[in-house]
């Protein structure tokens, strides 16, 4: 079992270990090491298209982040009120909303954007002159949707680890239920809140499918990549998968972090 564990972890990481180390190389040859330089990172760094393709990422990351987070903060709250066959139901969708393909959410989200845009925006053109399209606001509400279910995974798990006699003795002491939720509920879950805004974070950053489908005319990080592929593989490009990547790592390990020390105090 153990060789067997070893060589899973040698399949998954082996390849991406070569990107770093190429990412390295002094040539321009991405699957060959010439020398060793950093060359390349300061070609990315100093690259306007990458930069502005970083922003926009983490832009809408940020955002749509945000989104899930109060989202899926208050639906946690609703879901743990919840028994019976209703609850399974809601337990469900959320469950099936993350085995869910991206490609999948891809095609229907956009199908339904433009079937909404095709309604609405005769209207909205007559009254306001300007009318809706798919772009940031687009990838928000697409990234928003998908990382929500994260978030209301992570969070009711801690809703539903806490003592609940907390809130019973606030209750009893004559606390307010909205004061009860300020003092207790949110000091509480804010661990779990924080690191589902980062998982959220990171799945809206390095996501390519659903972008691919409702990004319009912007261009997040993970499309530049696809595109620059296509002309031909450079260090430069794994010097960049080599930096999300880091990124990605750090913030998955924050996460880690605060959801062990809200159960350590929970």
């Amino acid at each position: 079992m153990r060789l067997y564990a070893l060589a899973v972890y040698i399949f998954l990481y082996l390849p991406i270990g070569i990107i770093a180390l190429f990412s390295f190389s002094a040539g321009r040859s991405a699957t060959a090491m010439q020398g060793f330089s950093t060359k390349w990172y300061a070609k990315a760094v100093h690259n306007p298209f990458v930069m502005e393709a970083l922003w926009t990422s983490v832009k809408i990351a940020f955002f749509s982040a945000l989104l899930a987070a109060v989202v899926g903060t208050l639906a946690s709250l609703a879901l743990v009120q919840m028994k019976g066959r209703m609850r399974a139901i809601f337990d469900l969708l959320v469950q099936v909303a993350v085995m869910i393909p991206g490609i999948v959410i891809g095609i229907a989200t956009l199908i339904a954007l433009v079937s909404v845009f095709d309604l609405v925006n005769p209207w909205l053109e007559a009254l306001t002159g300007w009318r809706l399209s798919l772009g940031s606001g687009s990838l928000i509400a697409a990234h928003g949707l998908f990382t929500m279910s994260l978030v209301i995974l992570i969070v009711r798990a801690r809703l539903e680890s806490f003592d609940r006699a907390l809130l019973e003795a606030a209750a009893d002491l004559g606390t307010p239920p909205v004061r009860t939720f300020f003092q207790v509920t949110l000091p509480i879950i804010a661990p779990a809140i924080l690191a589902g805004f980062l998982l959220a974070f990171t799945f809206s950053f390095d996501d390519f499918i659903i972008a691919f489908f409702v990004a319009g005319s912007e261009t997040t990080l993970p499309i530049y990549v696809f595109s620059s592929i296509r002309r031909g593989v450079t260090p430069e490009i794994n010097a960049i998968g080599t930096m999300v990547m880091l990124a990605s790592l750090t913030i998955l390990i924050g996460a880690q972090l605060l959801l062990r020390r809200g159960a350590a105090k929970g």
